[in-house]
Formats: structure tokens, C-alpha cells, sequence
């Protein structure tokens, strides 16, 4: 039996409330309805488009976990974080990011993804980049959705240090790789940064 309009646009609320991270396209195979039935659904109840709710739950979940900086202060959006173990961020590249003439990602803009994020992943108040290394393997270009995954590969307590790896991906194809050594401010250590 198919479903009216009040009672589809109720059980995709609940959906989306279920599962704010499912597209359209899912949407539309679940309750066998074009995705454009689902799109004006959703705009009927002022539900935003998934990337508006991904970002939504994004800062809304890890505002309360990230420590170190102030969650607009990341560059690009989190959207995965366990403190002291992992974390993956995307990032949009738009106009605003090349260089016009060939139409490149600038080179700071990959490394400020990846050292923003090798900051958050910190459990600590204070979190600063001690030194980093860095391999830019493949240029990236406008219009392109960078991909990072940090992962803490050391940890040196006795030092105040951790040690954590970031790849960057376009399309499931490594871009950039950076180590980068992180000085982590406890409370016995205030004061002995060095």
C-alpha cells in the first residue's frame, strides 16, 4: 500500500532523524519515490540537504570533544574523531584555493587540513606542531574534495610528545602524506615547553 504525502514526509523525518547522514538517493530507494519527490519533501519540512547536516552534526558532536582549538578553527570539516587515535576531515577545493593560472591547490591549504587536524586529535588543552614532514605526491585541483585521515602512530608521555600521520586523499588516491611531531601541554608540564 503506498503511503500518503503527510505520512511519507513523517517516516522521513524520522529517517533523517535516525540517520542524518543518509543521501537522497537512499531516501528515494527506500520509500520508492523519485529523488526529487524526496528533495521537495525535505525542503517542505525545512530539512537540509545532507551536506548542511553533515556539517550541522559535525559541529554539534565534536564542538564538545575537540580540546585544543576552537572547532571553526579547523581547517576543513571534521567528520570523525576519537581523541588521542584518529580523526578524518574533507575539504572542498573552490576557486578561492588556487593558483588561477593552472587551476593547483596551494600547497598551504593541504598542509593546514592535515596540521589543523593533527591538533585536534589531541586530548589536550594545549596542543602545538613540533616539526613536520611533508610529501606533496600528486597536485590537486579546483572543484576536488580532499579527504584526511590522521592517525597518533606514537605516543612519548615522558616527553610531552605524540607523533601523528595524516594522508590525504582525492577519489581514494593518496595526495599528500605528513608526520608531524606534537607537543602536548600537560598540567605537571606547564612551563617546561621545549
Amino acid at each position: 500500500m503506498k503511503r500518503t504525502k503527510r505520512e511519507r514526509q513523517t517516516a522521513l523525518k524520522e529517517s533523517i532523524n535516525d540517520n542524518p547522514f543518509v543521501t537522497d538517493e537512499e531516501l528515494s530507494a527506500e520509500f520508492n519515490v523519485s529523488v526529487q519527490t524526496i528533495r521537495l519533501d525535505r525542503m517542505e519540512l525545512s530539512i537540509p540537504e545532507l551536506r548542511e547536516r553533515i556539517k550541522h552534526v559535525a559541529v554539534k558532536t565534536f564542538e564538545d570533544e575537540v580540546k585544543s582549538l576552537p572547532i571553526d578553527e579547523v581547517i576543513g570539516e571534521i567528520i570523525d574523531i576519537e581523541l588521542d587515535e584518529k580523526a578524518i576531515s574533507i575539504f572542498d577545493v573552490k576557486q578561492e584555493h588556487v593558483f588561477q593560472r593552472n587551476q593547483i591547490a596551494r600547497g598551504h591549504h593541504l598542509f593546514a587540513q592535515a596540521n589543523s587536524l593533527a591538533v585536534a586529535i589531541m586530548n589536550e588543552e594545549l596542543a602545538l606542531t613540533v616539526k613536520s614532514e611533508l610529501q606533496f605526491l600528486r597536485p590537486v585541483k579546483a572543484g576536488q574534495r580532499i579527504v584526511a585521515k590522521a592517525t597518533v602512530i606514537e605516543r612519548q608521555p615522558e616527553k610531552n610528545r605524540a607523533f601523528v600521520k595524516v594522508v590525504s586523499t582525492v577519489d581514494q588516491v593518496t595526495v599528500f602524506i605528513g608526520t608531524f611531531e606534537m607537543y602536548r601541554m600537560t598540567e605537571q608540564s606547564e612551563g617546561e615547553v621545549g
